[in-house]
């Protein structure tokens, strides 16, 4: 079968600018369905770097979509999608763009058993911060397969696809990849030219532009460039706004040879307006502690006051306009391909990153005067009109760095009958992670004295940005970590028959931390209470050697249909994800390392001429070696453990040759065992978890699109179940949200293509405006909703 394809240089190029969200998921084949095989048709796709133009297409038989991948990028998954036994989903530039995403939690929302997290009661997390499959992820986001670190919001305007790789993951990326890991992949040269870009404007003051610039300079050379700036606020909230710019430039040299050689970077800064959230009240299912045993009838009067309480505007801001997040990213990257003969290809890739984060939130605490609420309450009223809000004023200035230099080697060989794709490697990296310190009350630190800083309350109903809020100082109280990882790996998949394969992977590595944190304690001979401090400084380390493995068998069922069963672990060492160890717990240095254990099996299938992949996985994650406290002693061990297992199903590709879909379904039954933790206020009584937090029993996505003449119109669906906040046995009675509750947004997007070089998209995210909260604090009393019905418009422009 074949395909012919206009070329790229006579059919788009100078200025691709417009709409990070533009593309045409175009029909590549003509279906029985749709017209007859043998005749050429002229049919919409998307070029090989993305861009949305409608060139003449000449199809015999099948076809590429849009939508589906055949292959990882990454060198250690060798055989095709297929044939690989793990549950992988490939989020390309096409998709994204059709959707309008910007950022990697939009991307993510293309794959179900996702959930996004807010942080610490007061607190709010920065960047990305999310669970996969019941576990964290944020420390599990790699970079062109080498670990991504740092508080950044990430964008998606210089990646080629994402790559979201699910269960057993220890043996290809070592530590801390409890139910997998996310690979995003960059856009590099290619021996083409093309200029592409997008435009987007909409809602919020939207305004996006984004420029993919690619040129062969010499015979084996190219150079590319992408860049994007951002300025905009957040659809249905006051105050809240991101701002971005970044630049990636890259050149290869020996492209179409045996010798490749790639240079590039990528320079990101943000100069966002954080959100805090909104207080919870109101919402259903809001709950208030019960008042004390004897309380006055006024006391009584406020807590049914507040349990009556009608919702605050959900555009309200809480914080002050002084309140900042700054971020500088930088990466460079150096890799190197070298084909030797005989099916082995050696790779370096050689990198430095260095993030820095500078952020000033205001986090709302909890409401201050209503008649018992609030110890410090200096007015007590029953008036909800007069209700306050208390506030903190946090502040971090955070610099993460990473050095790291991967070198492997691939060989295609037999043994006997027995064929052989291995992938071996080492692994060298550097990490570190630098806080400062901050305070905000009255205090004498080392003889230095700082005065208080104010965070008078807001209104509840009616929160004023202008307010004038103090800034945290520096009390010298700063935080350093630093990691550093050898590891050798080998992965290597045996072809026994033309049928079964299996794979066979472990990974080895030493593990080393060094952490200094500094701490303010009481200075000698001063009184209790007198707040005149001294700075001292504790200093612990710890190295582990840790090893994992992986296990798969893959059976061919027919030429387009496999089986397979897989097994494998990964390990979390102490410290591991956040570069601080403590003298107890869990993350104390002489604690062992969190063993999390993954199973899986599945099918997958493609079909429709191979345009469409059908997958059906049924998994189970066990993490062993959490800190809980043994049932009749009350002592600490390492007893605890979490149980994830469930289903997943997913449906990429094209249907018919103009209608493409991906889709997806997870169920999770999650479950804690043996996690116990020592009432401090009831002891010896114990409080026992039974469940996971944000891991709903199920979620679903689907996006799909239609393609007719010029016209085309796609849409989808997102669905999240009830997720759970409060998780322990016999929990008494508090006061905020005990979960965060089901929603569904439905998406909707139409383009219309007015010539070769110009296509115009109009999206509307939750067309429907379905009111939702898409995350809840960990203390139930502050959440984050899902923006609003939001239109956008996009322009795609390829010469």
């Amino acid at each position: 079968m074949s395909r012919y394809i206009k070329s790229r240089k006579h059919a788009v190029a100078p200025l691709a600018a417009l709409a990070a969200s533009l593309t045409f998921p175009i029909a590549h084949a003509a279906d029985a369905a749709d017209a007859p095989a043998a005749a050429d048709a002229t049919t919409a796709t998307a070029s090989a770097s993305g861009a949305p133009y409608l060139p003449q297409v000449k199809v015999n038989g099948s076809a590429q979509s849009d939508y589906k991948a055949d292959k990882s990028a990454s060198s250690k998954l060798t055989q095709p999608l297929l044939e690989t036994p793990k549950t992988i989903s490939v989020i390309k530039k096409e998709v994204l763009r059709e959707q309008g995403a910007v950022s990697l939690t939009d991307a993510l929302q293309n794959t179900p058993g996702i959930t996004m997290q807010l942080g610490e009661n007061g607190n709010t997390s920065a960047g990305d911060a999310f669970q996969m499959r019941g576990f964290s992820a944020s420390t599990s986001t790699f970079v062109d397969g080498i670990r991504d670190l740092g508080a950044v919001t990430r964008d998606v305007f210089n990646l080629e696809q994402i790559e979201v790789v699910k269960g057993p993951a220890g043996a290809d990326t070592g530590r801390g990849a409890s139910a997998g890991y996310i690979n995003l992949i960059s856009k590099l040269p290619q021996i083409d030219n093309f200029v592409e870009g997008t435009v987007t404007v909409g809602d919020a003051s939207r305004k996006r532009a984004s420029v993919d610039v690619n040129q062969k300079v010499m015979d084996n050379t190219a150079v590319r460039l992408n860049a994007v700036w951002q300025d905009n606020g957040v659809p249905g909230r006051d105050v809240v706004k991101r701002k971005t710019y970044g630049i990636a430039p890259s050149v290869a040299f020996g492209l179409g040879t045996g010798t490749r050689f790639f240079l590039y970077s990528q320079h990101l800064r943000q100069d966002n307006t954080p959100d805090g959230g909104i207080p919870a009240v109101g919402w259903s299912g809001y709950t208030v502690a019960d008042p004390a045993a004897g309380a006055t009838p006024a006391v009584i009067a406020g807590v049914n006051a507040l349990r009556a309480a009608g919702k605050v505007d959900s555009s309200n801001y809480y914080g002050s306009s002084s309140d900042r997040e700054k971020v500088k990213a930088d990466m460079v990257t150096a890799k190197l391909e070298m084909d030797v003969g005989n099916g082995v290809t050696v790779r370096n890739i050689s990198r430095y990153g260095r993030t820095h984060m500078d952020r000033v939130l205001t986090g709302i605490i909890g409401i201050t005067n209503v008649p018992g609420t609030g110890a410090a309450a200096s007015i007590v009223t029953a008036d909800p009109s007069t209700w306050q809000i208390a506030r903190s004023r946090q502040r971090v200035d955070q610099t993460n760095e990473i050095l790291a230099n991967q070198t492997s080697l691939s060989a295609s060989f037999a043994t006997g009958s027995v064929k052989h794709d291995l992938i071996t490697g080492v692994e060298l990296m550097y990490e570190s992670q630098d806080s400062l310190g901050f305070g905000t009350t009255a205090q004498s630190i080392n003889g230095v004295k700082f005065d208080a800083i104010a965070n008078p309350p807001a209104n509840l109903y009616r929160p004023n940005a202008s307010d004038v809020l103090g800034m945290p100082y520096a009390t010298g109280a700063d935080s350093t970590g630093s990691t550093t990882t050898q590891a050798i790996y080998a992965v290597d998949t045996l072809a026994v028959t033309d049928a079964l394969k299996f794979t066979l992977g472990l990974r080895t590595e030493h593990y080393k931390i060094k952490t200094t944190t500094g701490a303010l304690g009481l200075a000698p001979g001063a009184a209790t209470g007198s707040n005149i401090n001294v700075l001292t400084t504790t200093r612990l380390g710890g190295g582990k050697w840790i090893t994992s493995w992986n296990l798969g068998a893959v059976y061919k069922l027919a030429e387009n249909g496999t089986v397979y069963a897989a097994a494998g672990n990964s390990l979390t060492p102490p410290g591991s994800a956040n570069f601080v160890l403590t003298t107890t717990g869990q993350a104390a240095g002489t604690a062992d390392a969190q063993e999390t254990t993954n199973y899986e099996v599945g099918t997958k299938w493609d079909l429709l001429n191979k345009r469409l992949n059908l997958t059906a996985a049924l998994y189970r994650s066990e993490n062993d070696g959490m800190v809980s406290v043994d049932p009749v002693t009350n002592l600490s061990t390492q007893g605890g453990k979490v149980r994830v297992e469930g289903i997943e199903l997913a449906a990429v590709g094209q249907i018919t040759n103009f209608w493409q879909i991906t889709a997806g379904l997870q169920t999770m039954d999650s479950k804690a065992l043996n996690q116990r933790a020592a009432s401090t206020a009831t002891q010896p009584n114990q409080v026992v978890t039974d469940g996971v937090r944000w891991t709903p029993k199920w979620s679903a996505t689907l996006w799909n699109s239609y393609q007719w003449n010029d016209f085309t119109i796609g849409g989808g669906i997102r669905h999240i179940a009830e997720q759970k906040r409060v998780v322990t046995v016999a929990q008494p009675s508090s006061t905020g949200l005990p979960n965060l509750p089901a929603y569904t947004v439905v998406d909707l997007m139409g383009a219309y293509r007015f010539n070769k070089n110009l296509t115009m998209q109009l999206n509307v995210s939750n067309l429907f405006d379905k009111v939702y909260m898409s995350s809840l604090n960990n203390g139930g009393g502050r959440l984050v909703l899902g923006a609003p019905r939001a239109v956008s418009l996009m322009a795609n422009i390829g010469f």
